[in-house]
């Protein structure tokens, strides 16, 4: 069974507060409907194939590959480097040599300067801090290079993809990859990266192109904007796993392109119900509709026709059953046990079951009658504004 699920995100909102007269309540009951999709597609035909192309090609086995080749280079120039570290630390020290010596020189010209000035302007230099001072620098100290010793490469920090790996990440729901009545195509460009104000943005045109039975339906481009990544600096930041984050986000945005689109969802969802306190036995039928509707409600099986078949059978009684309360209504009597109070309770109740079920030309049939005998009833704020909710389900793209 499909139903319009951009009417139920909206009827799940809607609210509204126990109505207290006749001790009446209210229920969220969840039950489950198919999401249908803008471009809808014959069950029999709901097979689709994923081609990918972009700039990733590479294996955990590549990133070993070259992580043991690097330590093989590393290890084979290891001589080489400690030599070459010995010859600048050589260096750092005739460096040290000459700066100790420079500081010194300068010292004592400093020192022959500040002699010769008088004892009060010493004293003054002195006090200021700026009387001559013997500066030398750190002695440097030699550090011979660690000897490399191997270690695995951390796997979360390179994109292992390919493109065949990419499509199997492309999914449209509700259809079977044993067939191509849908096509997609979709071409990844390499990632660019850009600074902006100290901070980090990227943007990756991603190109998706789907043909249905042949027809292109979609052609359309993701991305080539520059996106947010980061407030340091590109050369601050963690690149390989930068650009990793930003395509999941490239494959969670097809994805939910071609959901929206194509893609058949069930999904879990409620409408709120309200039922009379059953004293004495009175409303022994109202308590049965509101157990009719609800139980039947719950047992909606988008997979299961013929589970919601006998569900929607089964609701139905409850529903006969409130529209015959509807004819025992004395609008004029507060003091019946049929009152407008009723009346309000189960014109809300098919309203909104009937929104649930995308029938909107039976919800407005209520909402009609309803309005016949408003001047009966006395809504509060919340329920006047739930009606004006309600309405607007009703009428939109009608």
């Amino acid at each position: 069974m499909k139903l319009n699920y951009s009417f139920l995100v909206i009827l799940v909102l809607l609210t509204s507060n126990a109505i207290q007269a006749q001790n009446i309540s209210g229920e969220n009951v969840e039950y489950q409907i198919l999401k249908t999709p803008k471009t809808p597609t014959e069950e029999s035909h709901r097979q689709f194939k994923v081609t990918v192309t972009s700039p990733y090609n590479l294996t955990a086995d590549d990133v070993i590959a070259q992580s043991k080749k690097d330590f093989d280079e590393e290890l084979k120039n290891y001589d080489k480097t400690v030599a070459n570290s010995e010859t600048e630390f050589q260096k750092k020290l005739s460096d040290y040599d000459a700066e100790v010596a420079n500081s010194k020189a300068k010292f004592e010209l400093e020192s022959a300067e500040f002699k010769k000035l008088s004892m009060l302007e010493r004293l003054t230099m002195t006090d200021q801090g700026k009387n001559p001072r013997l500066v030398t620098p750190t002695k440097p100290v030699y550090y011979k290079p660690a000897k490399p010793v191997y270690s695995n490469p951390n796997l979360n920090d390179y994109i292992i993809v390919n493109n065949n790996v990419l499509s199997t990440q492309i999914n449209i729901n509700g259809f079977v990859r044993e067939g191509s009545y849908v096509d997609v195509m979709l071409d990844i460009q390499k990632l660019k990266f850009q600074d902006n104000a100290g901070q980090t943005f990227a943007n990756q045109p991603t190109k998706l192109i789907v043909k249905v039975n042949g027809i292109e339906k979609v052609n359309t481009t993701f991305f080539q904007d520059f996106k947010f990544v980061s407030s340091s600096p590109s050369n601050n930041i963690n690149k390989p796993l930068s650009e990793k984050n930003f395509l999941n986000d490239v494959i969670a945005t097809v994805n939910q392109y071609l959901n929206d689109n194509f893609g058949y969802q069930v999904l879990k969802t409620s409408v709120r119900l309200l039922s009379v306190k059953n004293k004495g036995g009175k409303y022994d039928d109202l308590e049965k509709a509101d157990i009719y509707v609800s139980t039947n409600l719950r047992k909606l099986n988008p997979e299961n026709p013929a589970m919601t078949a006998a569900a929607i059978t089964g609701m139905q009684k409850g529903i006969d059953i409130w529209k015959a309360t509807l004819k025992q209504i004395d609008y004029k009597d507060k003091k019946s046990d049929f009152n407008a109070k009723i009346a309000q309770m189960v014109y809300f109740n098919l309203m909104r079951l009937n929104l649930a079920l995308n029938n909107k030309v039976e919800a407005e049939k209520q909402l009609n009658d309803m309005q016949e005998n408003m001047i009966y009833m006395k809504l509060s704020y919340d329920e006047e504004n739930e009606l004006k909710q309600l309405e607007n389900l009703i009428y939109k793209s009608k």
